[in-house]
């Protein structure tokens, strides 16, 4: 976290020249995004709904626009679904469901495929609520992936997330 603050800070300081204002302005982005975690009461009083029967449908068809190529990506189903409420996130409020994990392996522009990386996604009244991994939040997604999966039972392999 500190290296990725450290980053931010510095690219902010050589791109926009705000020098001591950078640490002010990351310290209350991060503040901002930052809530009390739930109480076990207000957990329990979540309403998941029924589990979700075709969860691997639900999921691919999510996935399906997010991916370069979704026709030969490679879904891997590796646990849930499970009720789970998302942690806070850098761009997305807190969200609950049935937290499904998933390895997925994307092929790049040129048909290489890319790696096997960690998605969560949380799906409440047959849709897709929230997803952890994917797409706009890549960068942070993937360590609340990689958290979230251990939560559900698969440990993601070590892989510098």
């Amino acid at each position: 976290m500190q290296r990725a603050g450290r980053a931010l800070r510095n690219a902010l300081r050589d791109r926009f020249a705000i020098g001591p204002f950078a640490g002010t302005l990351i310290a209350v982005t991060f503040l901002a995004g930052c809530s009390q975690p739930l109480t076990r009461e207000q957990i329990a009083a979540l309403d998941y709904g029924p589990r979700p029967q075709d969860y691997e449908k639900i999921v691919r068809e999510y996935l399906g626009p997010r991916l370069s190529e979704p026709d030969f990506a490679l879904v891997d189903f590796k646990a849930g679904p499970a009720p789970l409420v998302q942690t806070n996130t850098v761009l997305g409020e807190r969200e609950y469901g049935w937290a499904v994990c998933v390895m997925v392996n994307d092929r790049d522009p040129r048909g290489v495929y890319e790696g096997y990386y960690p998605v969560v996604v949380y799906i409440r009244a047959g849709r897709v609520v929230a997803a952890n991994g994917s797409a706009l939040e890549r960068a942070a997604g993937l360590r609340y992936a990689h958290a979230q999966c251990g939560q559900l039972g698969y440990e993601v392999p070590d892989r510098r997330f």
